[in-house]
């Protein structure tokens, strides 16, 4: 049995059988970060959702944490693009923080002082412990992301799937997020993080390129050029009078090109 956070060979993901991304094989080790870079319907959501067990994989072959995917709910924490804010009681910021201890412990499972404990430090550590008692509908958005890091980091998950988890923040949240992840991943969890800031993929150990097609993989260093990353987000690079170069979105260049024309 693998002890790799995640090992992909030949997999392809979609929906209804019919691929989004395929190809991909990579593999994910204890303490490591995989960013996944691309624009909206690129295939990175289809990616994490397969990984956190949401979708079936359509081809090739998935571990998990050595297991297939959806297998270990306890070990893996996913936080998805879109949270609910509407709930049919109403939820206080902890409230919503204490459900990263459901995998654990049930839904109706007694909650032990080291639940309480990973609730309260993961809201200090994504600084709203003092947010705890508001309804959750009275935060902002940027607050209501921070208290959904909070359940995730609530969770002590050995792998943690963020899917956008930067958007809504401010500069102070975004901190507060990287040195979260730091701590997360010297106790030894596993991280992927979807994002289409390239900043973000800076510092991880290995950098997925997706534009429903794997563009590139591997170290950051080496994968984030600059023709991949135009490639990625579908830019182009033109030439202007004097030799200076401009980078376009070739929709809107074409966009322009055809208005020109009517």
């Amino acid at each position: 049995m693998s002890s790799a956070a995640l090992v992909a060979g030949g997999l392809a993901v979609g929906y209804g059988g019919r691929p989004v991304v395929e190809g991909l094989t990579l593999e994910l080790a204890p303490g490591a970060t995989l960013a996944v870079l691309g624009t909206n319907g690129s295939g990175k959501s289809t990616l994490v959702k397969t990984a956190a067990g949401l979708l079936a994989p359509v081809a090739g072959s998935l571990q998990v944490l050595g297991r297939p995917p959806g297998d270990e709910p306890r070990r893996v924490a996913y936080l998805g693009q879109a949270q609910p804010t509407g709930f049919v009681l109403p939820l206080r910021a902890i409230d919503v923080v204490a459900m990263g201890r459901f995998a654990a412990r049930g839904l109706v499972g007694r909650r032990t002082a080291e639940d309480r404990r990973l609730v309260r430090e993961g809201m200090a550590r994504m600084g709203v412990a003092d947010l705890a008692d508001e309804p959750l509908g009275s935060l902002s958005g940027g607050q209501r992301q921070r208290v959904h890091l909070a359940q995730a980091l609530a969770w002590r998950a050995d792998l943690l799937i963020l899917d956008e988890p930067t958007g809504g923040l401010d500069l102070a949240g975004r901190e507060l997020l990287a040195a979260a992840l730091v701590e997360e991943r010297l106790r030894g969890a596993a991280v992927i993080v979807c994002t289409h800031d390239v900043a973000d993929a800076l510092g991880a150990e290995h950098a997925l390129l997706l534009a429903r097609r794997v563009v590139a993989y591997g170290p950051p260093a080496e994968v984030l050029t600059r023709e991949a990353v135009m490639e990625t987000f579908g830019l182009v690079l033109a030439e202007l009078p004097g030799g200076s170069d401009l980078v376009m979105d070739p929709v809107h260049r074409h966009d322009h090109h055809g208005a020109e024309h009517q």
